[in-house]
């Protein structure tokens, strides 16, 4: 049985460095800080190595908890360990790190360590679990079956993962044996690919039909993993849209427009329809367009998701989330010049020009918004 949700109403959350769960108390009441867990299984610079002996995850939860917020570890090792660290294409070193003994070996010890470091939690800690992987995993699956791509499982020698086939489906059932073994109260979370069926959900502008195909052959793959765990994550970007026409080049096609949002919603609704899992949205741009500050340039990138989700006529974007599985919104930029709600500029102000406390402040002094008993 999955592990139920905490919350009963729609949480908001925020990417939070150490030492900042203070500061995000002071603005609002959030349910949700969220770190990054990286670095390489075998490179000797990931999360282990912050602290000694991966006491990092240890102190994250304690001060988060110090202000009651849930934590939430994105945990993201696979692309930077050796010897896909060093491959260009994402997609192989992906794919072939997962199907390296040795390199598995080593992930595999480094997640027992953080269930471990994660089981002494006084209350929920959220733990999402290689967001990307599981998209290419799913573009090179055989008739969209997670069984037909190769994984280092059993063949680690682990004990606790004996009997466990080889397979993405088994390294998808690994993670969730070292979590009962080790961690049973750990919320383990599955991150959907809006691009693994092939389409790009934003960029394609697919028809409904197509959507409705999309959201079908995403089912199909998450039911081939047969491992049941407790939330899926999802995404809009990784970027703000500001920062991908500056920086990377692209045109008016990196700005999400209504009908894109709609897409999304649709596929998400589809999803929890057959798959009954709460769906945290995470990573979301902090970016607007509203603040004079955000004029494109590094940490002041312009984007519209926080508008459409939090702005003053969000009401029915958020009432239409929560009907179709949404329980969080997690807000962070995925790149180091995206927007940000601090001062990671260091001029001296909000990066965004304050606009993101002030419409989280709105939102909880509003009420937020109940879940429906079937989401909870």
């Amino acid at each position: 049985m999955p592990i139920p949700w905490p919350y009963r109403h729609l949480e908001l959350g925020l990417a939070s460095s150490p030492g900042g769960a203070a500061g995000l108390a002071s603005v609002a009441p959030f349910g949700f800080r969220y770190q990054y867990l990286a670095g390489g299984v075998n490179t000797g610079q990931d999360w282990p190595h912050w602290n000694p002996n991966g006491s990092f995850v240890s102190l994250y939860i304690t001060e988060s908890e110090a202000h009651r917020i849930i934590p939430v570890f994105s945990y993201y090792e696979i692309r930077q360990s050796q010897p896909g660290a060093g491959v260009a294409d994402e997609a192989s070193a992906d794919l072939g790190n997962l199907a390296n003994v040795a390199t598995m070996s080593s992930y595999y010890r480094t997640l027992a360590l953080f269930y471990r470091r994660a089981a002494s939690a006084k209350g929920p800690v959220l733990l999402q679990m290689e967001p990307d992987l599981f998209g290419y995993i799913e573009q090179h699956a055989a008739h969209g079956d997670a069984s037909s791509v190769p994984a280092a499982v059993a063949s680690t020698g682990i004990p606790a993962l004996r009997g466990l086939p080889n397979t993405a489906a088994g390294f998808a059932q690994a993670v969730l044996a070292l979590r009962d073994r080790l961690a049973p109260r750990v919320i383990v979370g599955y991150p959907i690919s809006i691009w693994g069926t092939g389409k790009d959900i934003h960029l394609s502008h697919p028809s409904p039909t197509e959507v409705d195909r999309m959201a079908a052959a995403a089912v199909a793959f998450y039911r081939s993993l047969h491992a049941h765990f407790d939330v899926t994550f999802t995404e809009l970007t990784d970027r703000d849209a500001g920062y991908a026409q500056v920086v990377n080049g692209e045109g008016s096609d990196a700005w999400w427009a209504p009908a894109d949002f709609n897409h999304d919603l649709r596929f998400l609704r589809d999803y929890h329809a057959r798959i009954r899992l709460p769906i945290v949205m995470w990573q979301i741009p902090l970016g607007n367009t509203v603040s004079p500050i955000v004029n494109n340039t590094p940490y002041h990138y312009k984007d519209n998701k926080v508008q459409w989700l939090l702005g003053s006529r969000s009401g029915p974007h958020l009432r239409a989330f929560v009907n179709a599985g949404g329980v969080a919104l997690l807000f962070g930029g995925g790149q180091a010049h995206d927007t940000d709600a601090g001062d990671a500029s260091g001029d001296g102000r909000p990066d965004d020009g304050g606009y993101f406390d002030a419409r989280a402040r709105a939102y909880y002094a509003g009420g937020p918004l109940p879940l429906p008993v079937a989401t909870r």
